[in-house]
């Protein structure tokens, strides 16, 4: 088929003025814009948001109240993770039994011209978690529209050997996850969508076999070139200069790193700068003490959080536990290497040549490696510059969200088609 596909774009999280998921949401759906007639599906605690951001309500997009629902599971999910941004796997629990209510409200409002043939294909961008099944998939397949689904990611295990952090982050459902699979409609959802995103490897090996051969596999973070608009500028001499970023939380591990870079830190040799704040935040600070090698900055603007790590020589982010890892590529985008531990999200940005890794082994076993890597670094510096080149070529290639939509329209091209080949894989290795 030719000329440009029209797409009803469903996010139901989508926000231009947050962070992690909601972000995703409105980046993807904005890019896909670019490449297609689309129509913004969302939920009403987006719309104001999105009007600021200078959409038009009725034209642009369409805002879904579905508050008679959503809002008692979201504060009973705040109230299960007692302010503190824990128990994850709680808030998806939660959001899966809330969530079918708005797809059903979509339903209420678009299906009628779905059916019609206004629309050549529906996407389904948000959630991501593989958890949350899709009323609409059997309902859009039914009337013979392709029905997209994803960038789904999610689940990744725990590594063996971190079950304290487990329980510290109050992560209790995650040990019965796999129990998500015998759900009510996941098998429907993944037999009637024409295609599956995996946002990972590890989502895409937990679709069942049988639907393997639509599964294309599209990580689901991508950078803005006009919001990561800075180039590193670490100065040659002095202390090795390391960032972290993110929540302080067990999983993280911003102590672990602490730790690694201890005799570094203490002998001058290194300095670290810490971005973000957490309920580990009073912990970490006493876990650093007063010796002045580690600066606290709390969250900052996201300029601010620019300068800090364009100013660093590598991103230091030993999360175990991470399924997209946004800011590593923010940091590659910069030109900025990363250092991480080579598991989930992170693991399958940092390709050899673009940062280093450490293996995901125990606590202690990664507490050394970390201090190896960061040990010689102090000593020679001078491979961070190539390595930072190389992560910033791999970004501006791969990982803009302009170059992740014109991926996806070789997805829609291809659902709109007879699908007689095999399904397009654009982020093949």
């Amino acid at each position: 088929m030719t000329g440009r596909p029209r797409v009803l774009v469903i996010a139901e999280a989508a926000n231009p003025e947050w962070v992690s998921v909601p972000l995703v949401g409105w980046s993807l759906a904005r890019a896909l814009a670019a490449v297609a007639d689309t129509h913004l599906v969302t939920q009403v605690r987006n719309r104001d948001a999105i009007l600021r951001a200078g959409l038009v309500e009725g034209r642009d997009f369409t805002a879904i109240d579905s508050e008679v629902l959503a809002a008692p599971a979201w504060k009973l999910a705040q109230v299960l993770r007692m302010g503190e941004g824990k128990g994850w796997t709680m808030v998806q629990a939660l959001n899966a039994l809330s969530y079918p209510w708005f797809e059903r409200l979509v339903w209420r409002r678009f299906g009628a011209g779905i059916a019609r043939g206004d629309w050549d294909v529906v996407h389904r961008v948000t959630p991501l978690s593989p958890t949350v099944p899709s009323p609409l998939a059997a309902r859009v397949a039914g009337t013979g529209v392709p029905f997209v689904l994803g960038p789904l990611n999610g689940g990744v295990p725990w590594p063996e050997g971190f079950d304290a952090e487990r329980r510290r982050e109050r992560e209790w459902l995650s040990y019965l996850r796999g129990a998500y699979k015998a759900l009510p409609g996941r098998d429907a959802t993944l037999r009637h969508a024409a295609v599956i995103l995996a946002g990972s490897r590890h989502t895409a090996s937990e679709i069942p076999a049988r639907y393997r051969d639509k599964v294309i596999y599209l990580p689901e973070n991508g950078i803005d070139p006009a919001r990561f608009s800075r180039a590193a500028y670490a100065p040659a001499e002095g202390p090795l200069r390391a960032a972290f970023v993110g929540r302080l939380v067990p999983y993280k591990g911003a102590d672990m790193l602490i730790e690694a870079a201890a005799p570094l830190l203490a002998a001058g040799r290194m300095r670290l700068d810490i971005v973000g704040d957490g309920p580990m935040g009073h912990a970490l600070r006493a876990q650093a003490g007063p010796t002045g090698g580690v600066t606290f900055h709390g969250w900052l603007a996201h300029g601010a959080v620019q300068d800090v790590l364009a100013g660093a020589h590598l991103l230091a982010f030993p999360s175990i536990r991470e399924f997209g890892g946004g800011v590593v590529l923010e940091a590659m985008a910069l030109g900025v290497p990363p250092l991480v531990v080579d598991y989930a999200g992170p693991g399958e940005l940092v390709v050899p040549g673009t940062g280093l890794t450490v293996p995901c082994s125990t606590r202690a076993g990664i507490v050394a490696a970390l201090r190896a890597q960061l040990t010689g670094l102090c000593a020679d510096r001078s491979g961070l510059a190539d390595l930072g080149h190389a992560a910033r070529a791999r970004v501006a290639g791969r990982f803009t969200w302009a170059r992740k939509a014109a991926q996806v329209a070789e997805i829609y091209d291809w659902v709109r088609g007879d699908r007689r080949g095999p399904a397009p894989q654009p982020m093949a290795e």
